[in-house]
């Protein structure tokens, strides 16, 4: 479909359903504007394409609901697509090249004659392209050259995973222009993790990628992560009178590696006591019985213990969270939220970095949700930790007072008001 065509088609209300399906009612019109000035942006560098043919595909951003660092583990999450999403408008050019311009970012060119992981591109958005050209050219699937404008509402750095939205963006629009579909969203999302673990250099898990590519409110198990169990959810925060609001407390993710890492390494440490490569196969009565054993192990800290006993009570909340939500039992989902909130504070640790204890973003945020929800929300550590953001669950009436008192903190800004959206990554025209 030519650009003159999809502009009719956003001018009219032909879109209409399939954006409020994404976005919802109320931001219909703000998403028509900015998929305009989407195709503007697209139009102004990639001005020989006026006639050609564009698509436009949309991967949402996540937020983590449960299972606060039980994936390393093989352990169960319980998160949720959010109404955030990246957008690509892209077009066939003909050559062995992608040209991608992503919204304040540098222009990226990958040559597809050589898809081997670079040294010297680890890091760079460019290795995540190249990345997943080559799972699926393992696939035998012959990639082409396209022509890219992207622009995302996913905050780099919001703990949104806007690192996986990206990923799974670029993996379905290969699927769909090259491969008719057939990998389908759960395997596009194994190829975003390989990309970022292998081509970009970061060790990660597999929940961001497979909750931007499945989208709704899922239950994933990691019991075998090579083949994720995933179980759909229903949840209608808005009929049960609840806003999920994500406050982005702006602290710096820099030097925060080895914070994250020793998380894995310490639980681990745990699991091999018992002749274990993780925590998900050890006995938690086992384990119970045996912390004073493990206390006088030379091998295993203090905390190693705590942050297992954590990994224990977490990984079993996720399958109550899930049934609270699909009973509409808001009362003990949030008494659950809470729970693993305080899990994550006390047990894992992870709320502000050991180097710097005197900068606590996230216990002051969580200060100030607790002043303002008193008993009748919930709120949480989000994502990995140390910094970047909490999660809180807040009365709808009282959603502007939290809003008021969080960014009066933070910034203006700090606070998103998120929808759960139902579908992951989809092709739009």
């Amino acid at each position: 479909m030519r650009i003159e065509e999809v502009l009719m088609k956003i001018n009219t209300s032909d879109l209409d359903a399939a954006l409020e399906e994404l976005y919802g009612q109320s931001a219909v019109a703000f998403q028509k504007s900015r998929y305009e000035k989407a195709l503007e942006g697209f139009m102004a560098l990639f001005p020989e394409s006026a006639e050609a043919d564009i698509s436009i595909f949309s991967a949402p951003g996540r937020t983590e609901i449960c299972g606060n660092h039980t994936d390393h583990q093989h352990g169960r999450v319980l998160a949720a697509a959010v109404d955030l999403d990246a957008i690509a408008i892209v077009t066939g050019n003909g050559r062995n090249v992608i040209r991608l311009q992503s919204e304040g970012y540098p222009f990226v060119e990958v040559d597809l004659g050589d898809l081997s992981p670079k040294e010297e591109e680890k890091g760079t958005t460019a290795s995540l392209i190249r990345g997943v050209a080559a799972c699926f050219s393992g696939l035998g699937v012959e990639v082409g050259g396209f022509d890219v404008y992207m622009t995302s509402s996913v905050l780099s750095g919001s703990g949104l995973s806007s690192s996986a939205a990206f990923e799974v963006l670029i993996g379905k629009l290969i699927d769909c222009m090259f491969n008719d579909g057939k990998a389908g969203n759960e395997e596009i999302a194994k190829f975003g993790q390989i990309a970022e673990n292998i081509y970009f250099g970061k060790a990660c898990g597999l929940m961001d990628q497979m909750v931007s590519a499945v989208g709704g409110l899922v239950q994933i198990d990691f019991k075998y992560p090579s083949s994720p169990k995933i179980d759909a959810h229903q949840c209608n925060l808005d009929k049960l009178g609840f806003s999920l609001v994500i406050t982005d407390t702006k602290g710096s993710h820099a030097d925060l590696s080895e914070e994250y890492s020793a998380i894995p390494k310490e639980m681990r440490s745990v699991a091999r006591f018992f002749g274990k490569d993780n925590l998900r196969d050890v006995d938690e009565k086992e384990f119970s019985a045996r912390i004073s054993r493990l206390k006088r192990d030379p091998e295993i800290t203090d905390r190693a213990i705590l942050r297992s006993a954590h990994f224990f009570a977490d990984d079993s909340r996720v399958g109550k969270e899930a049934e609270a939500l699909d009973n509409e039992d808001m009362k003990t989902f949030l008494e659950l939220v809470n729970e693993s909130g305080r899990s994550s504070e006390t047990l894992l640790q992870n709320l502000f970095s050991t180097t710097t204890p005197e900068t606590q973003d996230i216990p002051l945020a969580l200060l100030l949700s607790r002043k303002v929800l008193g008993k009748e929300g919930a709120c949480r550590v989000h994502g990995g930790g140390f910094a970047g953001t909490i999660q809180a669950f807040v009365p709808k009436e009282k959603t502007g007072e939290y809003t008021e008192a969080l960014e009066g903190a933070f910034g203006k800004g700090a606070c998103h008001l998120l929808r759960i959206r139902p579908k992951g990554a989809v092709q739009i025209i």
